[in-house]
């Protein structure tokens, strides 16, 4: 019998409207501020109010939320004042919104209220307001989307920490701000606010001691410093590392995610001979990742690099609910990791 063939996957739409970066946010009648990263988000609507504030300190600014609606708000709060003041209408919660609200959303895309702008959060935790969404991305109410996705990867966070002092003109040395994204990584929220602390505090260039100065008992019991100390293979250090970092709170799962992290970016580099920037581009990396990587393999043959990434995916597994010793668990893969030999049951 012949199988039936598959269907492919549909095509995802092009938006037809333009995407700006939520670090360089600007007006339009509709502006539409999707994903997940809240920090950037609040960034992206605050940017938007400095910018119409300043052209207008008039400005009339309305907060709604689309879960919570008032039937005939928008339209309200959109039309023109007696005097004409502009307006700025904040919708949050677009992705639970009423069908109250949906209905007469996607009514206002065909008539937009001259001086109004509307921005609509959106953080794409489901699908409710689609056709609101679909509308807006078909160049409907002439808007623009300022994307929010996820900060989840190492070079995401680091990206992010290299934006904010770019943007305030601010010189940080590359190992300073490795310690700053590796003390925050759990926390993009945290991380911004001690980005911006650093901006604020500090005259000139910023340099490692001033990063340990303000953060050093973050960075001392970072998941990253354990994973540092334990493929330097200094035993004694990495157990209490790791102890420091469980006093303070750390969760274990994060702790195991941080190791197998280096050992995969390890294990992605090792025996290549090309250059950092070549191999860099190749694998989707920075060229510091790369050199890092170099370094920390310094001691590692593949019999050694593979015990330790079975280790850590064992530690990952009893983390995760197969073991009832989460300690003993990561106490095991950093054993069997610092010291380079294996470790019976």
């Amino acid at each position: 019998m012949t199988p039936a063939p598959r269907r492919a996957a549909p095509a995802k739409a092009r938006s037809a409207i333009p995407q700006v970066s939520w670090r360089a946010p600007q007006p339009a009648p509709i502006v539409l501020v999707s994903g997940p990263e809240e920090v950037c988000a609040e960034r992206a609507i605050a940017g938007i109010r400095s910018l119409l504030k300043s052209e207008d300190p008039s400005l009339e600014v309305t907060d709604i939320r689309a879960d919570d609606y008032a039937a005939g708000t928008l339209l309200a709060v959109t039309s023109p004042s007696l005097f004409g003041e502009p307006r700025l209408v904040r919708v949050s919660g677009v992705e639970k919104c009423s069908d109250t609200f949906l209905t007469e959303a996607v009514s206002y895309l065909s008539q937009t209220q001259e001086g109004a702008t509307v921005v609509l959060r959106h953080t794409g935790a489901s699908v409710r307001g689609k056709k609101l969404l679909d509308g807006i991305r078909a160049g409907q109410g002439s808007g623009i989307e300022i994307a929010c996705p996820a900060v989840k990867r190492d070079s995401d966070r680091f990206d992010f920490a290299v934006g904010e002092f770019k943007a305030a003109n601010k010189r940080i040395a590359p190992v300073a701000l490795r310690s700053l994204v590796s003390a925050f990584a759990d926390d993009l929220t945290e991380l911004a606010a001690a980005c911006q602390q650093l901006i604020a505090d500090v005259p000139g260039d910023i340099d490692e001691r001033i990063v340990e100065r303000y953060y050093g008992g973050r960075v001392e019991t970072s998941a990253f410093t354990v994973a540092d100390t334990a493929i330097a293979g200094q035993y004694g250090p990495a157990l209490l590392a790791l102890r420091h970092a469980l006093a303070s709170g750390a969760d274990p799962v994060p702790l195991v995610a941080a190791v197998a992290m280096k050992l995969r970016t390890m294990a992605r580099v090792a025996g290549s001979r090309e250059s950092s920037s070549m191999l860099a581009s190749r694998l989707g990396m920075k060229d510091w990742q790369v050199d890092r990587a170099r370094r920390d393999l310094v001691g590692w043959t593949g019999n050694t690099l593979g015990m330790a990434i079975h280790a850590t995916a064992r530690a990952d597994a009893e983390v995760k609910g197969a073991s009832r010793d989460a300690v003993f668990a990561l106490e095991r893969m950093i054993t069997v990791i610092a010291t380079r030999a294996p470790y019976g049951d």
